[in-house]
């Protein structure tokens, strides 16, 4: 099988790949129609109110970081996102016949947002985790690569229907559609097999929630990762805000705000299936890709016209999901599977958890200077990240001189854990030790 698609092999991983897409066409529906809701039929295009409304939905992964960490790893993942996606699939029915109704208000729309994040806190790090047990740990990073293809295969089709049908049929039908959506992720949960699932070792009950903070704390390059999404998530990804105030500027309705996010969403693709042609999740490639989004997305900024923009997504949508591919793989592969669980969760509470604090400013200042000025502040937060990245790479010693190399330059780097216990096979990988996962400059060959 082509290297690109290795993890398709699996018969669960294929069964998990259908089902999600499905399910994320109708979350992108649904986010689109959320979006659009609160800036045009909630509020007179108060980006500032699309900003806490993010806020509220997003903030809540950081505030439960910890608990849903330890969930994730002390409980069957799959029995978790059963009851997260049938909870998610209520908020979305009653959001929809709300709608319907005229009864929706700003203040009810901030509890759905602020519910639903609560939920979200305990899917999202279960389902990160859960595309590990689906596959054998040298697919893992190709298996999260394809995950993240057919996240943003999904946002391809999601954003653009949603315009479609909000001003077809209004923003009420949409949210009913994803209801039946979620029948994607539910009956594929449903479907996988039991008996093919990779053995992991689960945390015992009496596991403490910090372990995973000390985990991270002695992994000083998962601390520079951590902090690079942290400044991409907070300033860089409120892409709501960015299009919905752009396709308003250009004179937009609906359907022009869709067609953006699907645009967006095809450097998206192309950056996610690019990163699993790569054996191994690099470090460097997240760092070039940070400051490769500040430099494409002041260009965006720049430009003059509706699809000049909508061109300038299609590479802002391949540096974002080159940097969150690699991030996530990098983590996954290099970090013991008994705390994985947590590990996973502080990283998406970091991705995440940095929106309360960045949406709430980029809308006030879309609101206040323009759009355009917002996207130079996201601007700022991927050049931010890539300077964090670089500074740690060269303080840290592993930028050395080597005559023959590109630039004259190498960068040792960690080495995934399955490589590191193909070395020592006398220790099972799901009982690897945490010492062993610990960074040290491990210098690569050539053929690496």
């Amino acid at each position: 099988m082509n290297a690109m698609f290795r993890s398709f092999a699996s018969f669960n991983f294929r069964v998990w790949f259908i089902g999600a897409l499905v399910s994320n066409v109708g979350s992108w529906m649904q986010s689109t129609a959320q979006s659009w809701v609160v800036l045009t039929e909630l509020t007179d295009n108060d980006a500032g109110a699309m900003g806490i409304t993010m806020a509220l939905q997003f903030g809540p992964p950081l505030l439960l970081v910890g608990v849903s960490g330890w969930v994730t790893d002390r409980f069957d993942r799959r029995r978790i996102m059963v009851i997260t996606q049938l909870t998610l699939l209520l908020f979305s029915a009653a959001i929809g016949v709300l709608l319907l109704n005229g009864l929706m208000t700003l203040p009810l729309m901030y509890c759905f947002a602020f519910a639903t994040g609560l939920v979200v806190s305990f899917d999202n790090p279960a389902r990160q985790a859960f595309v590990s047990d689906l596959v054998t740990r040298e697919n893992a990073s190709n298996a999260v690569a394809l995950n993240a293809a057919s996240f943003n295969s999904a946002r391809m089709i999601g954003p653009a229907a949603a315009g479609l049908l909000i001003v077809a049929v209004g923003t009420g039908w949409v949210f009913l559609i994803n209801v039946v959506a979620f029948a994607g992720m539910l009956g594929a949960l449903a479907v996988i097999r039991s008996g093919e699932l990779i053995p992991r070792k689960k945390a015992a009950a009496g596991t403490r929630l910090a372990d995973g903070f000390r985990y991270v704390a002695r992994r000083p390059d998962l601390m520079v990762i951590f902090a690079m999404v942290f400044l991409l998530g907070a300033l860089g990804m409120n892409f709501p805000i960015f299009a919905s105030t752009m396709a308003i500027e250009f004179g937009r309705e609906a359907d022009g705000f869709g067609l953006l996010s699907s645009i967006l969403a095809i450097g998206s693709l192309a950056g996610a299936l690019l990163a699993a042609r790569r054996a191994r999740a690099r470090l460097r490639v997240a760092i070039i890709a940070t400051g490769a989004f500040g430099i494409v997305a002041i260009v965006s900024a720049m430009m003059p016209v509706y699809w000049m923009y909508a061109v300038c997504l299609v590479f802002i949508g391949f540096t974002i999901v080159t940097t969150l591919t690699t991030a996530n793989g990098y983590v996954q592969t290099t970090t013991d599977p008994s705390l994985r669980g947590r590990v996973l969760a502080l990283y998406v509470a970091v991705l995440m958890g940095g929106t309360p604090l960045g949406a709430p400013l980029v809308g006030w200042v879309a609101a206040e200077f323009g759009p355009r000025v917002a996207i130079l502040v996201g601007a700022a937060g991927g050049l931010a990240a890539c300077a964090i990245g670089l500074t740690w790479v060269i303080a840290s010693g592993r930028l050395r001189r080597r005559a023959g190399s590109r630039l004259g330059l190498e960068l040792a780097e960690t080495r995934p854990i399955e490589i590191i216990t193909r070395a020592v096979p006398v220790v099972a990988p799901e009982q690897f030790s945490e010492q062993g996962a610990q960074t040290t400059p491990i210098r690569l060959t050539d053929d690496d």
